[in-house]
């Protein structure tokens, strides 16, 4: 085995960790008899040679022996070794510009390209390992076909003969799959491929089967989906719920006579996901079923009362592990997709007292991120917190502790039941990180916690900790414009120390600021810090804030217009807009700025200029400039617009508003990734793009 491994020049390359002379060692580990070494050598093999899927020399010096390693079929664990080609080989390479590469990307692109036609070419012992012994092989053999091989129509041709012989419920839902990769990748096959698809969905194969087909179908020919999908699938759930749990292991699972107990000396990356992936499957007769569930989501795309109905249907389900994926896919759609959303929220909220707690945590999750839109779950947010003081604050093996998602989900609500929950962190020896923003989120309502809040300012010891400790309780006085506490606050702001101090005395500033008038103790103290490189800007905000006086602090806001730090510009530049008329002085520097390189800063300095000249004429064409450009600054032009009264019926801006509000995606969804606060923010958008049209904007997106 492995003839001329030794010729090779490994110490010559690298990997992502360094010299590549490790390597030898991991393709002997993977084949290895020691279950706990095959693990480690395979996570070696993805966290250094192949790290986040790229492609070095000793990368591609390793695709034969990896080949020679997934025919032998006294290899155990090859299922790993055959996805581990696909991976390497199956890179999708962008067509980009040769001339606006670097060095080392031209070389990045060359080793994909190689790696590409190395596997492909190696690619046809796959056909022989679709039918191998090893079911774990013939799990990954039909998708590293679809993926590598020439010949898709050969590959579909297999797939089809395979389909009746193949025993194992997962490798048939693997090779349907691959006929779905096949119809993506090379659109000629597509109609027929649908056709396959079709007839297996509606002849009389077992539910999964046909699940499954149905999956494909919406990810490569959705209009070949029957128009009564939601009922079909509903119904093939039934059947599904209606299995017992399966008494064998899976072929994911089936790797030869290994137990869990071989593998437990090996904490790896490869190991920890196969764990994860155990714990969410136990239980579950048909574990496969979320995933296919997923795949029939994303290919319904944009229909999205379709999906509601569908998630709606598995909401209600006596069986919970399916509940549980409706709450986890709830959560995907209405984070990407505008629409109305109550009954399904509803539903969402009833799972916070099933006693399965990974059910419960997941629903609680969900509705964190819903902000308003989790309204109708309010009672049962309500009921939920109240049963369960234990899970108010959440402890961490590193980092501060933060609020349980619950809590967080009532408090942005803004509804005062929370307040008990509030009032408990507070006390807590290591106040909450988050606690500041629940109570913003409930603004009045939290009036009651302003005293607490200021008395544990008052004992936030002045060291290195000082921030950490006093930041959250700083945000909260904010959000109250408690100025009453001006005293602790400006006790923090000078003796602010030296770490972290720039960051404790913004804090500081913000809140003397959002304090206004009552905030006057403090004003000696911000005149001096006007004078001080770095504080200058936001002592100078907090200044006008507190005393109204435009002249002392005109002067230090137009020189941050110069600072070499945009940041510093940007807030320079919002200060000013803040004065409004007064500022008009500075019309010109702002105007400057429109032209600036950094989008952001341009925005800053558009709704500026318009906050000090009262004029939209410059500012309204750079604010839809970089709508257009950069979708996450929408929020805050569309505040803008808002602002400034209704857009002219037939305005390019009145267009613009009116296009988002018929859009359906969400202006900030991201495929294979998201933030917490996306729906928020998009709820946001719609409710000032409507506030900024005239009249009536039509029916638009409801959500």
């Amino acid at each position: 085995m492995f003839t001329g491994i030794d010729e090779v020049d490994w110490a010559s390359m690298e990997h992502a960790y360094g010299p590549a002379d490790d390597v030898p060692g991991l393709l002997y580990g993977l084949a290895s008899a020691d279950p706990a070494e095959r693990e480690s050598a395979l996570d070696g093999m993805y966290g250094a040679v192949h790290h986040q899927g790229d492609v070095y020399a000793c990368t591609l010096a390793c695709i034969p022996f990896l080949f020679e390693l997934a025919v032998d079929p006294g290899i155990r664990d090859r299922g790993g070794i055959v996805e581990l080609l696909t991976s390497i080989g199956g890179i999708d390479l962008d067509e980009d510009d040769e001339s606006e590469l670097d060095e080392d990307e031209i070389e990045g692109v060359a080793n994909y390209a190689m790696a590409a036609a190395a596997v492909s070419a190696g690619s046809s012992v796959f056909f022989e390992l679709v039918a191998d012994e090893d079911p774990g092989v013939r799990l990954a053999a039909p998708l590293a076909l679809a993926t590598l091989h020439g010949r898709p129509g050969r590959v579909l041709e297999l797939l089809r003969e395979r389909l009746p012989a193949e025993p194992d419920d997962e490798v048939r839902l693997a090779l349907v799959e691959a006929a779905g990769r096949i119809a993506l990748r090379h659109r000629p096959l597509a109609e027929q491929v649908a056709d396959w698809l079709s007839w297996l969905a509606a002849e009389a194969y077992p539910p999964g089967l046909r699940l499954a087909a149905l999956a494909q179908l919406a990810r490569c020919a959705p209009d070949a989906l029957p128009g009564d999908v939601v009922r079909v699938v509903s119904g093939l759930l039934r059947e599904l719920r209606s299995r017992p749990c399966r008494p064998e292991p899976s072929a994911a699972q089936a790797q030869g006579d290994d137990t869990a107990a071989d593998r437990a000396a090996s904490p790896t990356l490869v190991g920890q996901l196969r764990e994860l992936a155990a714990e969410d499957s136990a239980g579950r007769s048909t574990p496969w079923a979320a995933d296919l569930l997923r795949t029939l989501h994303v290919g319904l795309d944009d229909r999205v009362e379709d999906r509601t109905a569908l998630l709606t249907d598995q909401l209600c389900s006596p069986d919970p592990w399916q509940r549980l994926d409706a709450v986890r896919m709830s959560g995907g759609l209405i984070r990407a997709w505008r629409g109305s959303y109550e009954g399904l929220v509803r539903l969402v909220g009833a799972q916070l007292t099933d006693p399965e707690p990974r059910l419960a945590e997941a629903a609680s999750h969900v509705l964190e991120e819903l902000f308003g839109l989790a309204a109708p779950a309010a009672d049962a947010l309500a009921a939920r917190v109240a049963s369960d003081p234990g899970g108010w604050v959440r402890e961490w093996a590193s980092g501060p502790p933060g609020l349980g998602s619950a809590v967080k989900a009532l408090a942005r609500l803004g509804d005062a039941r929370v307040l008990p929950a509030l009032e408990q962190a507070l006390e807590r020896p290591e106040v909450p990180h988050d606690v500041g923003f629940a109570i913003r989120c409930l603004g009045d309502a939290a009036a009651p916690l302003a005293g607490t809040l200021r008395r544990r300012l008052g004992e936030v010891g002045l060291d290195e900790s000082a921030y950490d400790r006093a930041s959250p309780l700083l945000a909260g006085l904010t959000a109250l414009r408690a100025g009453e506490a001006a005293p602790e606050v400006l006790r923090v702001l000078r003796g602010a120390p030296e770490y972290r101090g720039e960051w404790l005395r913004t804090a500081a500033l913000r809140a003397l600021g959002s304090f206004g008038p009552a905030a006057r103790c403090a004003v000696p103290e911000l005149r001096r810090l006007m004078l001080r490189p770095g504080a200058a800007t936001e002592a100078a905000q907090a200044l006008w804030a507190v005393t109204g006086d435009a002249e002392a602090v005109l002067p230090v806001l137009a020189e941050g217009l110069r600072a070499e730090q945009v940041h510093d510009c940007r807030a320079a530049a919002s200060a000013l807009g803040g004065l409004g008329r007064r500022a008009e002085a500075v019309a010109p520097r702002l105007r400057a700025l429109l032209e600036h390189e950094e989008l952001w800063l341009r925005v800053d300095a558009a709704i500026a200029l318009w906050e000090v000249s009262g004029r939209t004429g410059e500012s309204v064409p750079v604010l839809l400039a970089a709508w257009e450009k950069n979708r996450h600054v929408r929020v805050r032009v569309a505040e803008c617009l808002a602002r400034m009264g209704p857009a002219g019926a037939g305005s390019d801006a009145a267009q613009v508003l009116r296009a988002e509000l018929l859009s359906v995606r969400r202006h900030n969804a991201m495929d294979g990734g998201y933030g917490s606060h996306d729906t928020h923010e998009d709820e946001k958008l719609l409710a000032l793009c409507r506030r900024a049209l005239p009249g009536d904007t039509g029916k638009g997106t409801s959500s």
